[in-house]
């Protein structure tokens, strides 16, 4: 069956569970309808259009006795999930700088259309298609952040519209970020954002500590998932790669990097269902990675720092 009603999903006695896959402006509204009708939630980033709509959503959940996921699908990518590891390990020590490059290529041609992409109030930009992601990994790996400062900026200011004649249409949603932050251990962390470089570094997430360093990266433009690569160093000692170990590599490799990560997160929310309570990432992790983006905005706005409050 096919259907372009959610309604006809949701009334349906034998779904129980929705993936929801819609643009970010669309979350809020189908994500409330689909927990009240007593389903389980399988949600796309980044979670909603604010902080204070994703906790509407978590006490719906809660109210309902449902379970959300979040598609956070880097905490599944076989070297991600090594990175972790060797960081728990020890292997750095105490973090002294935290550095994420995360420059892509992707909206750089500015002959790319006019969409929901292209405004802000839609939940467009870079910060929503790749910052939640970076905002979900940062807690992942190194922890709670304490404050931060953002600037956001959009280069590519207008985009032609295909349903208006390819009318030239006022974009007003960021391409490029720039976010420091200072991690609760008082470690800095800087993030550079962008979906608008030409030749873009790739994706790299880099941490030096007192004992080593670490790096994890990808160069490629063109698939986010396949590609990464660790490297780590002692102290004193050169860079070598190191191996993601066989028991951690993905059971089956398909062409699309995405779909290898994602069945891994759909096992996790069957996980979480089987269990009754959700399983990281669920909507806390969801959360948090709003609250982070709706700060850098804030900051941003405001050309500040801000505070990061605790939640529980």
């Amino acid at each position: 069956m096919a259907t372009d009603r959610l309604e006809t999903i949701i009334e349906r006695d034998d779904i129980d569970a929705v993936s929801l896959a819609t643009p970010p402006f669309l979350h809020y509204e189908m994500g409330r309808a689909i927990l009240e009708a007593g389903k389980h939630l399988l949600l796309e980033k980044p979670t909603t259009l604010n902080v204070e709509e994703a906790k509407e959503l978590a006490g719906i959940a809660n109210a309902h006795n449902c379970v959300i996921t979040l598609d956070f699908e880097y905490r599944f990518v076989p070297e991600w999930q090594h990175f972790a590891e060797l960081l728990s390990s020890g292997y750095v020590g105490c973090p002294r700088l935290i550095r994420v490059d995360w420059l892509m290529s992707s909206r750089a041609n500015p002959d790319r259309p006019w969409n929901w992409y292209a405004q802000k109030n839609l939940g467009g930009g870079a910060l929503g298609a790749l910052g939640s992601h970076t905002f979900d990994y940062i807690p992942w790996l190194f922890g709670s952040v304490r404050r931060l400062s953002a600037s956001l900026h959009t280069s590519i200011e207008s985009r032609p519209d295909p349903n208006a004649g390819n009318e030239q249409k006022q974009v007003d949603s960021d391409d490029v970020c720039a976010v420091t932050m200072e991690m609760a251990n008082g470690a800095p962390c800087h993030v550079s954002i962008s979906s608008a470089t030409y030749a873009g570094r790739g994706h790299w997430v880099e941490v030096y500590g007192d004992r080593g360093s670490l790096a994890i990266g990808s160069p490629s433009q063109t698939d986010y998932i396949y590609g990464f690569k660790v490297w780590g160093a002692k102290a004193g000692e050169e860079r070598v790669e190191l191996p993601v170990p066989e028991r951690l590599e993905f059971p089956k490799r398909y062409p699309d990097g995405r779909l290898s990560a994602f069945l891994r997160v759909v096992e996790v929310f069957v996980q979480g269902i089987d269990r009754g309570r959700a399983v990281a990432p669920s909507m806390q992790e969801g959360i948090y990675s709003q609250l982070l983006m709706d700060l850098t905005h804030e900051s941003s706005r405001r050309g500040c720092w801000v505070d990061v409050p605790e939640i529980g």
